[in-house]
């Protein structure tokens, strides 16, 4: 073998050993319990933010809301109030829940849900942006809320 090779062998190694030592660093500091705070806290942002366009007051749910399912998202099988209360109720319920870091898995699944019906059914170009929420809600999922939460609090995975 001659030097040359050995020279790139040895760069080659060293240059993926340097770069393992900064991913292990860099796993290190952002690791679960980051990176599950900031999913819960993005995650809750989004849909309570808009559960509050939707109520007058703490939770009367506004004529602006009834016309948006009356008229604009149009959510097969359920009548618009109807739909209009429990996606209200549950977008303010479920964001309140992932902050607390409590039934985090079955909130994120409530709201990932509530995405896959706002993709299927009322704004099917907008996946993009769905599929961000969704990454984050089945990171929740499959993770759970992380050691800062009450799940951990409570002894819940």
């Amino acid at each position: 073998m001659n030097t040359t090779t050995t020279d790139s062998t040895a760069a080659t190694i060293g240059l993926r050993g340097a770069w393992n030592r900064v991913a292990n660093r860099l796993t290190d500091l952002v690791g679960h319990t980051l990176l599950a705070l900031a999913a819960r806290v993005a995650v809750a942002a989004i849909f309570f933010l808009s559960g509050r366009t939707k109520v007058d007051g703490f939770l009367t749910v506004n004529d602006t809301a009834y016309t948006l399912f009356r008229d604009d998202y149009k959510v097969p099988l359920l009548p618009p109030e109807f739909a209009a209360h429990m996606a209200t109720y549950a977008e303010h319920l479920f964001p309140i829940l992932l902050v607390l870091g409590l039934f985090t898995r079955p909130s994120a699944l409530a709201l990932l849900g509530m995405t896959a019906v706002i993709q299927i059914f009322v704004y099917p170009d907008a996946w993009p942006t769905h599929l961000t929420w969704a990454a984050l809600m089945l990171y929740l999922i499959g993770r759970g809320a992380g050691p800062l939460s009450l799940d951990r609090a409570f002894g819940l995975k």
